[in-house]
Order: structure tokens, then sequence, then C-alpha cells
């Protein structure tokens, strides 16, 4: 197989909110029936959702053909009344990157609104009960970009910590929130013990600790979805070779 594809970028779909909510400033929210319909086209096309991590494992394997990595951000409570059945119901898995700082709490942090609830702990042991993979977004969904040695600690190492804790297995995966990073933040998710870590566009970052994720949101049909996945390989950087994902292949305590 050519170097170049590889390494390329694997396809990464990044969600947030699941409902039926009208009011979307952000642009975050997708409602149950288009999610089942993006879902359904994945399926006709032969394709799969699956976890990062999973997805991971099995691109190091040379297995990952016909897989699509899911991703969940900021542990919305509607991922698990919402998408999980959903995602069960057409054989897929899922990350979600969560924030143990807030369990419970609402999306503070969005100031146009509108709240919405998050995961709680016993919310969060269930969507991974469920098959989902459980991830760190940081702990107070804080962005790391220029933040002080201390932030960078809590934000990353002990949010893993907790979540460890919360879940019995140390999570895999980090998620940038807001998908902004530079370098300290990168070396400080790898410093952590993360086995990979996800942004959006992460340009001469990319690699395993800041994965390029294409947006989905609630105006992707089935056109957009296609144009997205064509382009994918075109609009994000291979990943460095010294970067392909043996290692993060195999994360500690992935729930399976």
């Amino acid at each position: 197989m050519p170097a170049d594809t590889r390494n390329r970028a694997p396809w990464l779909l990044m969600y947030h909110s699941v409902s039926d909510c009208p009011d979307d400033p952000y642009g975050i929210t997708v409602s149950p029936s288009r999610l089942e319909r993006q879902l359904r086209w994945l399926r006709d096309r032969g394709l799969t959702g699956v976890s990062a991590g999973r997805l991971l494992r099995a691109r190091a394997a040379g297995r990952d053909a016909g897989l699509v990595g899911l991703t969940f951000d900021d542990g919305y409570a509607d991922f698990l009344t919402a998408a999980v059945p959903l995602l069960r119901r057409y054989g897929c898995t899922a990350t979600a990157f969560v924030l143990p700082g807030r369990l419970g709490g609402d999306n503070a942090w969005d100031e146009l609104g509108p709240r919405k609830a998050l995961l709680d702990a016993d919310g969060i042991r269930e969507a991974a009960a469920a098959g989902m993979e459980i991830g760190s977004h940081g702990l107070v969904h804080t962005d790391l970009t220029g933040a002080d040695d201390t932030t960078l600690e809590r934000e990353t190492a002990h949010s893993r910590a907790l979540l460890g804790e919360l879940t019995g297995a140390a999570p895999a995966g980090f998620c940038y929130p807001y998908g902004t990073l530079d370098h300290r933040a990168v070396q400080a998710v790898r410093a952590a013990g993360y086995r990979y870590a996800c942004g959006i566009d992460p340009g001469a970052l990319t690699g395993v600790h800041a994965l390029p994720r294409a947006h989905v949101g609630a105006r992707d049909t089935s056109v957009r979805l296609y144009l997205k996945k064509v382009l994918h390989p075109l609009r994000r950087r291979p990943l460095p070779a010294a970067s392909a994902p043996a290692e993060a292949a195999r994360p500690d305590g992935v729930r399976r």
C-alpha cells in the first residue's frame, strides 16, 4: 500500500447533541431522525460506524476497510437517551468525549444557549456498559491554547484520572475543547497517557494526538455526507509516518 494512502487521516465524524431542539445557534444539534438517516446512509454503503479507539486499532492491523469513526463531543445527556439506541440499532459504536468536572451539569460555556443537560456519573457508566468508548473532553471545557501548566495538567491528566475512577478504566482518547490546540496542549495530552486525541483541523500539528474530524450537523444530507467523505483526504493532511497509530490502536481499558 502506498505510504500516502497508508498514512491518510482516518475518517472521523464529529457530532455533539442529538435532539429535536430547534434553537441551535452553534449548529451542533442533529435530530434523532437525521442521525438515523445518516447511519442508514453509512450502512447502505457498506460502512460501519465505530468508536475512534476501535477504528485506530483496526487501522493499525490493516483491517479498517469499511469503518468510520463516530465521536460525540461534550457528553450531552441526550447521547445516552437518543444516540445510543440508534447506534445499537444499526450495529454501531461511538466515542463520547465527556467532562468529568461538569457531571450532571450543563453546557454553561455556550453563551448563546440553550442550556443542555450533560451526562452524570451513572449516565457515563451506562453508556460504557452499552459498548460505547468513553474519552475525556477535558475537565470543564477549557480552551487549552495558551493555558498555564496547572490548567493543562488539570484538564488532561486530572480529567483522565477522574474518568478512570468513574468507569474503572482510564480513557485512551482525548478531545480538545473547541477543537483548538497548540504544541503545549498536544504535549500535555501525550504526557497524560492518552493514546490518541481528536481536534477538528489541526493543520501542521496533525498526528495521532491531533486527529482531524469532519463536523456533522443537521443540514448533512446523504449528498453532503458523500462530499465530505470524498473531500476528506484532499482537505486533511496525512498523518506523519512516525505517528502512525500502532500504539494508539491498543488503548488501555477501552471497553468493547
